[in-house]
């Protein structure tokens, strides 16, 4: 079957991810930026908007820009489970299911905020897994703090990923207060440096407070979806609770680490589910995001089930609906 192409670690394989890269993105070059009313559009966080200042109303350039970023996460995607091993087995199949749920909805394959946020939110969830077992005060939660807030200066609600740094002590340390402090020190600096930098540039401090409140709490725009992107999405919803179920159930199989770090992940999915749901600001451009843990959940079901034709089923089934979601995108 189709999955079987995918399985290994050889240089075919690279070839074959960088071919369905290509395939998923192909729509985009030949399509228009559409116009939309987002907050996080028309009411840019700072680094957001300083982005779209230096590409400009350049598609072309921004579509680039988003593809080489989606490259480098799911390059990171590859990186962190090699360097842990915690689906047990090396493999470049977290990249290629990255790639496949970017194609979900054309309309979000150009230049956006959540993008680069996804980026720093798979660099913090690295940086947190860094502080297991480390000797005296694991600055590492500073680190990842910075980078979470660093990233809701592109896209707001990444800031309410902040819980992974307190869940990411719970899971794997004693609870010590000064971690938990660091982690709310690393939070805040980089706002306290853009509160500082408009303070001597002379900008509204007032203006940037309105801006967070209504890229955090504002209603978005809501997504028009067409009947197929419905059935897509019933089907990988299920496909991602057959693949947690399965995760859940050999858990306690696994070594500690990789223990603790599905359940960071878990806890990812976690809060990309709730603040998808609760908050109104919240569109399914969430769903960079949300990728980054499926991808694992995925490709550890796909891998590991033993009833190898079920996943190589529904693994074949998901590569086909996103490839016609990309060729309907063209009309």
């Amino acid at each position: 079957m189709l999955l079987r192409l995918f399985k290994g670690t050889t240089p075919g394989v690279i070839f074959l991810i960088i071919i369905t890269l290509l395939a998923v993105w192909f729509a985009t070059f030949l399509k228009h930026p559409i116009d939309s009313v987002f907050h996080y559009i028309t009411e840019p966080m700072p680094l957001y908007g300083l982005l779209k200042n230096i590409v400009g109303d350049n598609h072309f350039l921004g579509v680039i820009f988003s593809l080489s970023l989606v490259s480098l996460i799911a390059f990171l995607l590859v990186n962190f489970n090699s360097n842990g091993l915690f689906i047990n087995e090396r493999t470049f199949i977290p990249a290629l299911i990255y790639i496949l749920l970017s194609g979900l909805f054309p309309e979000y394959q150009v230049l956006n905020p959540v993008i680069p946020a996804s980026l720093f939110l798979i660099l913090a969830i690295i940086r947190i897994m860094d502080g297991y077992r480390i000797p005296g005060i694991a600055y590492n939660f500073f680190d990842a703090g910075i980078m979470i807030s660093t990233g809701s200066l592109f896209y707001a609600n990444l800031i309410w990923f902040g819980l992974l740094l307190i869940i990411g002590i719970a899971i794997l340390r004693t609870g010590n207060f000064r971690e938990i402090a660091l982690s709310i020190l690393g939070l805040l600096t980089p706002y306290l440096f853009t509160f500082g930098f408009f303070y001597v540039i002379g900008k509204d401090l007032a203006g940037f407070l309105s801006l967070m409140k209504d890229n955090l709490f504002s209603r978005s725009e809501g997504y028009p979806f067409s009947s197929l992107t419905v059935v897509v999405l019933i089907f990988t919803g299920l496909t991602i609770l057959v693949s947690l179920a399965y995760l859940l159930r050999v858990m306690n199989s696994k070594k500690i680490k990789s223990r603790k770090t599905f359940s960071l992940l878990i806890w990812t999915f976690i809060i990309s589910m709730v603040i998808y749901f609760a908050l109104p600001s919240v569109s399914v451009e969430i769903v960079w995001l949300t990728a980054i843990p499926v991808s694992y959940f995925l490709s550890h079901y796909f891998i590991f089930d033993k009833t190898r034709m079920v996943p190589g089923i529904l693994f074949s089934v998901l590569f086909v609906l996103i490839l016609i979601i990309q060729i309907r995108s063209l009309k």
